[in-house]
């Protein structure tokens, strides 16, 4: 026996009409449960769900004694923070008074001595023998400039410039 149903202009047999109804369930399954499973939820979305007070006041506590931990920790990092600055402090004052004591040591010979050294330029007699340098130092006497010392001697700017600058000290 085939049931007809009719719908419009077209007609479905009883299978056809099944095979309708299943695909709609399927739909409406899909759309109502699958789906919104699907979906990612945002867990900060929703009220925090604390089963209990008691689970509430432990997490307090926990955060407390986090909070009272790192209160003794600071402590601990400022008192050897000032334990460091003082011990300096007295390195410094017995560095100071050892130049002092060398600078009363020395006497004015000695004063005069470095004032001297630093008020006259260096001859060549008083430089080191670096052959590296030498060079430099040959070209920089007869009064030629960095840029070309460089070039003639093909050697970085900056490097010839960094040996003429140690050179004066």
């Amino acid at each position: 026996m085939a049931l007809v149903l009719g719908i419009g202009a077209t007609q479905l047999t009883e299978s056809q009409a099944w095979v309708f109804i299943g695909l709609g369930v399927m739909g409406l399954i899909y759309l109502f449960v699958v789906r919104p499973m699907m979906r990612r939820k945002d867990p900060l979305e929703r009220a925090p769900d604390f089963a209990s007070v008691s689970r509430q006041r432990d997490v307090e506590r926990q955060m407390q004694s986090l909070l009272v931990e790192l209160s003794e920790m600071s402590r601990q990092i400022t008192a050897q923070l000032d334990t460091r600055a003082a011990k300096l402090e007295i390195l410094l004052k017995e560095a100071d008074e050892k130049i002092a004591q060398l600078k009363a040591a020395c006497g004015g010979a000695a004063q005069a001595s470095l004032e001297k050294h630093s008020s006259e330029p260096i001859s060549a007699q008083e430089q080191p023998d670096d052959p590296r340098h030498a060079d430099v130092y040959a070209l920089a006497d007869q009064g030629r400039d960095v840029g070309e010392i460089a070039v003639q001697l093909g050697r970085p700017r900056g490097e010839v410039e960094l040996i003429l600058a140690l050179r004066s000290r």
